[in-house]
């Protein structure tokens, strides 16, 4: 039984973080553009526009995402209260792979979004 409650916080962290994350980029975008903590990718340093874009829309993003699985990641755990260490284990695993899988794929719609926002020498359209 401990090892379930153990899985289960382990299991709602990624949605927790995204949360906190989330809501920090969106509510307080680092200050200056640098390579050691924010959202860095090309398209978002190009200046500080692009900067606050990027961290605005990816922190609303992130902080929207982690809402929606916060529930199922907890709801996923009841029926498996009862199961063996070994089933927890491969349930917590498979959760914790999709909740990265969402995590990574949000890159794709905030790249979008820059790119329909701004030119590729960060000008917005």
């Amino acid at each position: 039984m401990w090892f379930w409650w153990f899985m289960l916080i382990c299991d709602l962290l990624t949605p927790v973080i995204m949360l906190i994350a989330g809501r920090m980029m969106w509510k307080h975008c680092p200050k200056s553009i640098n390579n050691d903590m924010g959202y860095r990718t090309t398209r978002s340093m190009k200046n500080m526009d692009t900067w606050k874009f990027a961290h605005d829309y990816c922190g609303r993003l992130w902080w929207k995402l982690g809402l929606i699985m916060i529930v199922p990641s907890a709801l996923i755990h009841i029926p498996f209260y009862r199961s063996n260490e070994k089933t927890i284990g491969i349930i917590g695993v498979i959760l914790i792979t999709i909740q990265c899988i969402v995590l990574i794929v949000s890159i794709f719609p905030t790249e979008s979004a820059l790119k329909k926002t701004f030119n590729d020498d960060g000008t917005r359209r």
